[in-house]
């Protein structure tokens, strides 16, 4: 493995890493910045229901620029825009500015999100094995990163515009420098006109001149194809939305399950959440080889059923032990499966990387942010335990539609391995 595609892979964990970090920072801040501004929870929730917006539409506009730039110009540019940004929500004293500047921050954030993913998705390529799930565990080891870095602001009694001031400013100092290590193209769009990969079937092919016709038989039989993967492209969106969304409800009603359904003290209902992200980053730590070995298809089916498997013994059970081993299965079931979704979407069509990305990742983020609104809502007809048989039912249909990523290998796997 030559040199510069691995100094590419650690420049992807540094903005991986950064992207996690600048969220998180956000995320430790939101109680002191509620306080200062004077709002409650239920304006607080419509506050964050624009940053995930902003961060949606930069999703998409990041997408379609990535492909036309290269992500070689607009991950380190989204990269200084974001870090930038994070200072934003730290200095407004009423609630218009605060939704103005989380509408910024979002839109930024969203960018990078997007144009870091479809530059991962040029690495794997590049790599020639799976290495997804490693960048999305370091995008969690950010947040860990802000969370301690949070904590030592506030015991220095440093203001949320302070501290997120600084930690903006050395996110700037570290987009820049890492940019050069970064692809200076795509490789696999630089090859779409001449070699092609169906990453659908897992079967590659020479593209000929009759093949690249825009008349006959041939330019037909391309149209169809670019419509099959548009529609391939939003299944893969439809599950990320249905993934994320369980995410997104763990992230929220976790530590509230222990603490109002089981009883729990506060102290000790925090630490559901830590063992699901726990999971969650140890699993994506070895999701890679474990698709190295089985394949994608295998690791979205079989985790998908792990983590049914875990939110049911959290649905069901009257004991905390078994509720913490419960969101343990959850977040592990649910580590792989996001990656294995964003790098079908990227594969799918090299020279569309971006484009296709932004869509899974734009549909799963609104997944992400649906899932405690979606649970809270159901909370007014039923126990919150009981309104976790939706994750149930999402993590099912998730290992059902498992297929969309089967490919040719999978099928020459299968006799030899059999399954996890």
């Amino acid at each position: 493995m030559n040199a510069p595609l691995r100094a590419a892979r650690v420049a992807t964990f540094v903005y991986f890493s950064l992207c996690g970090t600048l969220m998180g920072t956000w995320v430790v801040n939101i109680p002191a910045i509620e306080e200062r501004v004077g709002i409650s929870h239920a304006t607080l929730g419509g506050l964050l229901v624009l940053l995930g917006l902003g961060a949606f539409v930069g999703m998409q506009v990041a997408g379609r620029l990535t492909d036309f730039l290269g992500a070689r110009v607009v991950v380190p540019t989204t990269g200084v825009l974001c870090s930038a940004a994070l200072v934003l929500p730290g200095l407004p004293q009423d609630p218009w500015t605060l939704a103005a500047a989380l509408m910024v921050f979002g839109f930024c954030n969203g960018c990078l999100d997007v144009s870091m993913n479809a530059h991962a998705v040029h690495v794997e390529k590049a790599y020639g094995r799976p290495v997804m799930s490693a960048f999305h565990a370091t995008f969690s080891v950010g947040g860990v990163l802000a969370a301690l870095v949070g904590a030592a602001a506030a015991s220095a009694a440093l203001s949320p515009a302070a501290g997120m001031a600084v930690m903006g400013a050395l996110g700037v100092v570290v987009a820049l420098v890492s940019a050069r290590a970064l692809l200076p193209a795509a490789p696999a769009a630089a090859d779409a006109g001449s070699v092609r990969e169906a990453h659908s079937t897992g079967e590659t092919y020479s593209a000929s001149a009759e093949e690249a016709a825009p008349t006959g038989k041939a330019g037909k039989a391309s149209a169809a194809a670019r419509r099959g993967t548009s529609g391939r492209i939003w299944i893969l969106a439809a599950l990320a939305l249905m993934v994320m969304l369980c995410e997104g409800a763990a992230n929220d009603w976790s530590a509230l399950h222990l603490k109002d359904v089981l009883g729990a003290p506060a102290s000790t209902a925090a630490f559901a959440y830590g063992t699901f992200a726990a999971t969650m980053t140890i699993g994506r730590l070895l999701a890679d080889r474990l698709v190295a070995r089985f394949g994608s298809m295998a690791i979205l089916r079989h985790g998908a059923a792990t983590a049914a498997v875990g939110i049911a013994i959290v649905t069901v059970s009257p004991w905390m032990w078994a509720a913490f081993a419960g969101w343990a299965l959850f977040g592990l079931g649910l580590s792989g499966c996001v990656p294995q979704l964003f790098s079908a979407a990227g594969h799918a069509d090299p020279a569309a990387a971006g484009a296709n990305v932004s869509r899974v990742a734009g549909l799963g983020y609104v997944g992400m942010l649906a899932g405690p609104a979606v649970i809270g809502w159901l909370t007014h007809f039923t126990a919150l335990n009981h309104t976790f048989v939706l994750l149930i039912l999402l993590c099912a249909i998730t290992a059902v539609a498992a297929g969309i990523l089967r490919t040719d290998s999978d099928r020459t796997r299968e006799p030899a391995h059999g399954s996890l």
